[in-house]
């Protein structure tokens, strides 16, 4: 075999001995007797050096340089002053390894500058096409015009890629700008047509939580944007910043949480411990906020704030979670680390208490200045709160007040979840059972397994038999096969029930109407009787109960009963089924005209269980539990052979006295005395 000859590279070697063997080399084969001979010969001298491997904060060190027009402290960039992003910056760099980087933070820390860096970087050393998504079109001008024009202007590396927008063929428009090998597109996140223009290899995502939720009602503008980068597999990079809004729907949350959550971590000048900043440790003397000064989770001692340099010089980022994909990473980043000359710790304090009292102020205190999401009042209590709360009674056990039996069904693709709840008066409620059937609408064996539970008892304290009152099952997903599995158990024990949304409801479960049913392609007109909740209203009841006190054990000793509504979880329930509980947030929501209105949200995936207890919940309604007279709750304790409030005292008779005149405004005219209603499992 012959042996395989190599030609060493041009650029091999150090780079003064590169151009000067390349000049010899040029010089001899070519006569360069000529005008203009060396400026051809330094043209290919600097074409044929590499560029230099430089990251992205090591790119703005040496290149970048401030307007006076877009900051407030111009000349030459330094990384130095905002320590904390330089590993943000750098793992924007392409050979950084995470294609997804998420910023939560605080208004005004740098970090859109950070972005304005990676553009300049892309331009200058790793030309692509490149996408910068706003919140409006109208946004995207306005950053073209007040940040992007003033980068290029002053900076010449980026001067003289990017030609001046003086022709129509210049290339460099207020939303477009060419350079060698590469195009920087801005645009809306309210415009889909400038969301789907073109492939992108880098993508960069402002503000994300002032995105609207539709763009021109073709779906998610983050998703649109990224599905950009499909062909580019691997050398992708998304940088996705924006200032945190609501718990529940923000999505610079969504996505941080998704990450490996990292923290900026300083060490204490006192005695050197590593801690992330946090709002709590920031105290000062009541109502003397130039007192603020952070204080030290390791030795308890004041920072004063002329420290803050040195610790942010030495500070790090260090991960506090696991992510789900390793190649997307998140940071997080309140106002605490503003550099001095910026945000001052005492200005953070008067922002503060000059936020209480009013709940707008506050929720843009947080946001803004603890880089958080507002957590809107009428929320769920925290998992952790209720798991706490746990009792101790066994598994489809009935305890003592509970009087009848409700189920709510929720149906998925491949399972149905059933939860049974006992009821007692005042809606006080425990949960009996929480039951998985495996399967979905096409399995028989799933209906047949959920047909067993109408005849199924579960016992109660003393012994009694008890049976589920009314199953009300969700026709949210294959509502056929719902609609005729119900036809064919009768309604007497089951309720299809389908929720509707929003608080303007005049009742909280309305019907039934009649729907058509399909069974075995026969369309049958009159077929299912359906229900239509106000799952708003149960949900909102619901997180109302979970939120009630207990009586101490000294008030129960004097005989004080719980609150009406009271809810009991089981300790043998898990921390899953908890999370799902809580798994919704009412927040506050604007249309597109600018109205205001409640809204559930869901802060994670899951929610079945809270599905669940929303359905069992209009099955008691549907029972008429809310309208039943004393007489029936009665008889509901005589078939639970308990007694759950004493019997009413009735007064002794006293001499008859001559009736008096009604007072003004009394309706005098006697009303009708209405039958009590006897649900159809209580009747003999």
């Amino acid at each position: 075999m012959s042996e395989r000859n190599s030609t060493p590279s041009p650029i091999s070697g150090s780079a003064s001995d590169s151009d000067n063997t390349a000049s010899d080399d040029l010089t001899a084969d070519l006569d360069l007797a000529f005008d203009g001979a060396e400026d051809i010969l330094r043209s290919w001298r600097r074409g044929m050096r590499p560029d230099p491997d430089l990251t992205v904060s090591e790119w703005a060190d040496q290149h970048r340089k401030l307007s006076s027009r877009a900051s407030a402290e111009p000349g030459q960039y330094r990384t130095a002053r905002t320590p904390y992003l330089r590993e943000i910056m750098d793992a924007l760099s392409p050979r950084h390894t995470a294609q997804r980087v998420s910023f939560m933070k605080a208004a005004q820390v740098g970090a859109t500058e950070a972005g304005n860096n990676w553009i300049g970087f892309v331009i200058h050393h790793a030309p692509g096409p490149m996408l910068a998504v706003l919140p409006t079109v109208e946004m995207a001008k306005r950053t073209s015009r007040g940040r992007l024009d003033p980068l290029i202007a002053e900076s010449p590396a980026l001067r003289e890629r990017v030609n001046p927008a003086r022709s129509r063929d210049a290339g460099n428009s207020m939303l477009s700008k060419e350079f060698p090998g590469g195009i920087l597109v801005l645009t809306g996140a309210n415009s889909a047509t400038g969301l789907r223009s073109m492939p992108a290899r880098y993508i960069f995502l402002d503000e994300v939580d002032a995105y609207p939720a539709s763009a021109d009602e073709e779906g998610d503008p983050v998703t649109l944007a990224e599905a950009r980068t499909t062909t580019f597999s691997h050398r992708r990079k998304v940088f996705m910043v924006s200032t945190p809004t609501i718990r529940g729907i923000s999505r610079i949350e969504r996505e941080f949480e998704a990450s490996d959550q990292r923290r900026y971590f300083v060490p204490c000048p006192h005695c050197g411990h590593m801690q992330w900043l946090q709002f709590e440790r920031l105290r000062w003397d009541k109502g003397r906020p130039d007192t603020a000064a952070y204080h030290c989770e390791g030795c308890e001692r004041a920072i004063a704030e002329h420290h803050k340099t040195q610790m942010l010089e030495k500070g790090e980022w260090r991960s506090t979670a696991v992510s789900a994909d390793p190649h997307s990473i998140g940071f997080h980043l309140s106002a605490l680390y503003s550099p001095l000359g910026w945000k001052s710790w005492q200005q953070i304090a008067r922002d503060w208490l000059a936020a209480q009292g009013s709940e707008e102020m506050l929720r843009a205190a947080r946001n803004t200045l603890l880089g958080e999401t507002w957590v809107e009042s009428g929320d769920a209590p925290e998992w952790q709160r209720l798991a706490e709360r746990r009792e101790a009674y066994a598994n489809a056990q009935i305890p003592v007040g509970g009087l009848f039996l409700t189920a709510g069904v929720d149906v998925q693709k491949d399972r149905i979840e059933v939860d049974v709840w006992a009821w007692g008066r005042g809606l006080e409620s425990w949960l009996i059972d929480h039951i998985f059937i495996a399967g979905g609408p096409d399995d028989p064996t799933c209906w047949d397994n959920l047909t067993a539970l109408l005849g199924r008892t579960w016992v109660c304290a003393n012994g009694a038999a008890m049976v589920i009152g009314k199953l009300a099952i969700d026709t949210g997903y294959e509502s056929a096969a719902v609609y005729a599995w119900a036809r064919a158990q009768g309604f007497d024990q089951v309720a299809p029930v389908k929720g509707l949304e929003g608080f303007n409801r005049a009742t909280p479960v309305s019907g039934p109407t009649f729907v058509d049913a399909t069974i075995g392609g026969k369309r049958l007109r009159r077929g299912a009787r359906l229900w239509s909740v106000a799952t708003a209203t149960f949900k909102t009841e619901t997180y109302r109960f979970l939120r009630l006190e207990r009586p101490s054990d000294e008030d129960r000793a004097l005989g004080v009963l719980n609150a009406p509504g009271a809810v009991h979880l089981p300790d043998w329930i898990d921390t899953e089924w908890l999370k799902q509980l809580v798994a919704e947030q009412l927040v506050t929501v604007r249309n597109k005209r600018g109205y205001a209105h409640p809204e559930w949200q869901k802060m994670r995936e899951r929610n079945e269980a809270l599905d669940c207890r929303v359905y069992a919940r209009a099955a008691a309604w549907i029972l008429g539990a809310d309208r039943w007279d004393e007489a029936t709750w009665r008889r509901l304790e005589e078939q639970a052979g308990v007694e759950t409030r004493p019997a009413l005292q009735l007064a002794a008779p006293t001499e008859q006295t001559a009736p008096t005149a009604p007072k003004a405004g009394t309706p005098t005219t006697p009303r009708r005395k209405r039958r009590a209603y006897t649900p159809n499992f209580m009747r003999d």
